[in-house]
């Protein structure tokens, strides 16, 4: 793929949901959660599908859902 390919396409993004509250939690999974754009149940999100994006959504797996564009 060329450099002139590789710009033009659009980058791939996850839609995030968030299902549960980060009261009793971790500070850091309360801050990973604003780092994704979340804050409130029923809250969503887009993020590009990135390496790093992939480690925060396993760190709060369980307070977060994945949903299906």
């Amino acid at each position: 793929m060329s450099l002139k390919e590789r710009v033009m396409t659009k980058p791939k993004t996850i839609t995030l949901e968030q299902v549960s509250s980060p009261i009793g939690r971790s500070g850091d999974q309360r801050r990973t959660l604003v780092g994704l754009g979340l804050n409130r149940i029923g809250r969503r999100s887009n993020i590009a599908d990135t390496p790093a994006a992939r480690g925060m959504i396993a760190k709060v797996a369980h307070l977060i859902r994945v949903v299906e564009s």
